[in-house]
């Protein structure tokens, strides 16, 4: 109970009390892990949804989405009806806004499970904690042992011997 408690106060420590040390880098690994994937995915998301909001509001002065990485090399021309209202296509506008709000979602879609996934990581290391110190004292010794031996049995119906196997666990 002790270990559980303390891996709930602050990860790695119920290891550090169950005297596993190498485990605490990696306790800490999978956080910052997690923690890079948040970073990552939120500032994607960030970066996304600004370039989405500024290519469809009628502002002029905002145009983020000239740096997004799918759209810096392509002319603006054929796709921005702010900057350019006589000379873009409707149909390319289009596609790039499509293409910019798949990319909003699949990167929301990945944020969301980032924070799912920091907590079932903080689950899993107090769970982790929780059965090595339930296991700590478990009895490994050589009185558990397991024997397989084969046994003759005589089959029913038939004039010879048969042939078995038997399993015996001594505890």
């Amino acid at each position: 109970m002790k270990a559980t408690m303390l891996a709930v106060a602050l990860p790695g420590l119920g290891q550090i009390y169950n005297r596993k040390y190498v485990k605490v880098p990696i306790v800490y690994a999978g956080f910052g892990a997690i923690l890079y994937a948040i970073n990552f995915t939120s500032t994607s998301y960030n970066r996304w949804m600004k370039g989405y909001q500024d290519l469809t509001d009628a502002i002029p002065e905002t145009a983020s989405y000239l740096n997004l990485p799918v759209l810096k090399n392509v002319d603006p021309k054929i796709y921005d009806p702010v900057l350019f209202p006589d000379d873009y296509d409707i149909s390319t506008y289009t596609r790039c806004k499509d293409l910019m709000l798949r990319q909003v979602d699949y990167y929301k879609k990945y944020r969301d499970l980032s924070y799912i996934g920091i907590a079932a990581w903080y689950l899993i290391t107090i769970l982790d904690a929780n059965v090595d110190a339930s296991l700590f004292n478990y009895d490994v010794s050589k009185n558990l042992e397991l024997d397989v031996e084969p046994v003759q049995i005589p089959v029913p119906g038939q004039s010879g011997p048969g042939a078995s196997l038997s399993l015996k666990v001594n505890f």
